[in-house]
């Protein structure tokens, strides 16, 4: 009798634990199963961050240390970033106050707030203050700090103590990457710091993160989906990772870029 899924799951962690890579017809030898059965395995552990498939078996996930600079990131899937920023600016109400962390995703919030005077965002992202001071009409609060030109962002002490001083009723933080075993993650230390401060002092925290990030973990942890309430992503999400999520009582809101055109 052939093992369930989630006892070849647990045997497959386990071996790849050891070993750093697992091989398909090996697995299949070993639990009486056909390889596709394995190969449909693997894909499954793959769209849940457990590991990375590759031709003929697969390897341990390797967490992504390098972050492309800001300029460079905003060429990437810019128009399910785009949808995703205006979805997310549409849950901001007349009289709230927001904070922004750092991103292409979230900087886009902003062009979508021309009309709302009554608001007042706090951000440690220089582009987003920027953009804010030439289209925004509300009130703007730039967080100081150490300055990281690459990300065009502060962080460090004095801004973590700054941020200490204010509460809010949401934060709107970018994901640099969603995993069921590492939770929401960020390519710097700093910045992920920064993102769990603005959690703490906001009353609703609603993380962004495009189809893309899903399944992929970065260097920095930010909290586990435990900690998690509700995502915007884009309509290229998958059905699996929604389910997923669904199933962890998070709530998954979807953009469409043809509504942000």
């Amino acid at each position: 009798m052939s093992l369930s899924f989630e006892k070849r799951k647990k045997k497959i962690l386990e071996q790849l634990s050891k070993e750093d890579r697992v091989e398909v017809q090996v697995l299949a030898d070993e639990f009486t199963v056909s390889t596709e059965t394995i190969r449909r395995d693997l894909e499954r552990l793959d769209s849940e961050g457990r590991l990375k498939k590759v031709y003929g078996g697969a390897v341990k996930v390797r967490a992504d240390s390098l972050e492309l600079p800001f300029d460079e990131k905003t060429l990437l899937h810019a128009a399910e970033k785009a949808a995703i920023g205006k979805y997310a600016a549409s849950m901001v109400k007349g009289g709230d106050t927001v904070m922004l962390g750092n991103g292409t995703t979230t900087i886009e919030i902003i062009r979508n707030l021309k009309d709302h005077r009554d608001v007042t965002i706090v951000t440690h992202s220089t582009p987003t203050m920027l953009l804010a001071m030439d289209i925004f009409p509300g009130k703007i609060i730039f967080v100081g700090g150490e300055v990281n030109s690459r990300q065009k962002s502060t962080a460090g002490p004095l801004a973590e103590l700054m941020l200490n001083q204010l509460r809010v009723n949401k934060a709107f933080i970018s994901a640099g990457g969603v995993s069921l075993v590492d939770g929401i993650t960020d390519f710097e230390l700093s910045e992920a710091n920064i993102s769990r401060k603005m959690m703490e002092r906001a009353d609703e925290t609603v993380f962004l993160a495009d189809s893309s990030k899903f399944g992929k973990s970065t260097f920095a942890n930010v909290c586990s989906l435990d900690d998690v309430y509700t995502i915007v992503t884009d309509r290229h999400c998958s059905e699996e990772w929604k389910q997923y999520l669904t199933e962890r009582d998070i709530v998954i809101l979807t953009a469409d870029e043809e509504d942000a055109s």
